[in-house]
C-alpha cells in the first residue's frame, strides 16, 4: 500500500474521513476531496501524522465541473489512482410528500452522479494500464426499500446498479469493483440529515449493531485489499438480502414493521 494512490471522497468526516485515515497508516498517499476546506486539511494532517501522504482538494462534488477538473488536475499533477473510493453521500430519509424535487436531485447528484464522473474520468486511464479498483459504499437500502426514504433509496439503487455493471464490464482489463455495503453507522450524517435516524428499521443493537466509523472504515479496507466483489457488514443484512430474493413479501412485511417500530420509538 505505500506505493499506491488512493482518492476518497466525502474525506472531511464521518466513514470517508475514518478511510483516510486507515489507507494513511498504512502508507498509501491519499487525496481527499470534500467540500469543507477546513476539515478537509485538518484530515489531510491526521493522514500525514499516522505515516501517510495527503493531498486535500477541496471539491462540491455536485458540481460537474468541479468534479472533473479536480480529477484531471490528480491525472495530470499524480497520477491515475489505484483505488478510487466513491463514499460521498447526501439526503434525508423523509416520505414522499416531504420530498421536494431539488432534494430528490441532489441526492442523485451524490451520490450516484458523482461516483460516475469521477469514475468516468479515471476509468481510461486504470483501463490503459490494466489495473486499479473501484470502491462504492452505500447502503442497505441498495437490496432493500422501506416506509419513508423513497428518494434515499432510488438514488442508492442506482449506485447499486452502475457498481454491478461494472463489475462485469471492467473485469476483462484487470479492474475490480467492489460494493461495500454498510448499517448504521454513527457519523455525523445524521446530524447533518435531521429526521432520517427515526426512519431507520429497527432491527435490535444484537442483529444489526450501530457501527462506528472505524469499523466501518476497516471492513472497506480490508475488502479492497481481497479485492471482494462485495462487503457487506453487519452480516445480518447479507442474509436479509437473501431472503429478499427467496421471500420478498414476507421480507417487505417484516421490514415495514421494523420501519415502524423505529418510527414509533423516534417520536
Amino acid at each position: 500500500m505505500s506505493s499506491k494512490l488512493v482518492v476518497v471522497t466525502g474525506a472531511s468526516s464521518g466513514i470517508g474521513e475514518a478511510t483516510a485515515r486507515r489507507f494513511g497508516q498504512a502508507g498509501a498517499h491519499v487525496v481527499l476531496l470534500a467540500r469543507n476546506a477546513e476539515r478537509l486539511e485538518r484530515t489531510a494532517r491526521d493522514v500525514r501524522d499516522a505515516g501517510g501522504k495527503a493531498t486535500a482538494l477541496a471539491v462540491d462534488l455536485q458540481n460537474r465541473a468541479e468534479t472533473l477538473g479536480a480529477a484531471a488536475r490528480i491525472s495530470g499533477d499524480i497520477g491515475t489512482p489505484d483505488l478510487l473510493v466513491n463514499n460521498a453521500g447526501v439526503g434525508r430519509w423523509r416520505p414522499l410528500v416531504e420530498t421536494g424535487p431539488d432534494e430528490a436531485a441532489a441526492m442523485i447528484g451524490v451520490p450516484y452522479l458523482a461516483a460516475f464522473n469521477l469514475t468516468r474520468a479515471f476509468a481510461p486511464a486504470m483501463i490503459e494500464r490494466g489495473s486499479g479498483g473501484i470502491a462504492f459504499v452505500t447502503s442497505p437500502a441498495s437490496y432493500l426499500a422501506w416506509p419513508n426514504a423513497s428518494a434515499y433509496i432510488a438514488a442508492r439503487r442506482a449506485i447499486a446498479g452502475f457498481a454491478e455493471s461494472l463489475q462485469s464490464e471492467l473485469k476483462p482489463a484487470g479492474i475490480f469493483v467492489t460494493i461495500v455495503v454498510l448499517g448504521a453507522v454513527e457519523t455525523p450524517y445524521f446530524e447533518n440529515n435531521p429526521g432520517s435516524r427515526e426512519n431507520i428499521p429497527e432491527l435490535g443493537p444484537r442483529l444489526a449493531p450501530v457501527l462506528t466509523a472505524e469499523q466501518a472504515a476497516e471492513a472497506l479496507f480490508q475488502g479492497t485489499e481481497q479485492k471482494k466483489r462485495f462487503v457487506v457488514k453487519p452480516a445480518i443484512y447479507r442474509a436479509l438480502f437473501v431472503m429478499n430474493a427467496l421471500f420478498p413479501k414476507t421480507v417487505a412485511s417484516q421490514v415495514r414493521r421494523a420501519a415502524k417500530k423505529a418510527k414509533k420509538a423516534g417520536a
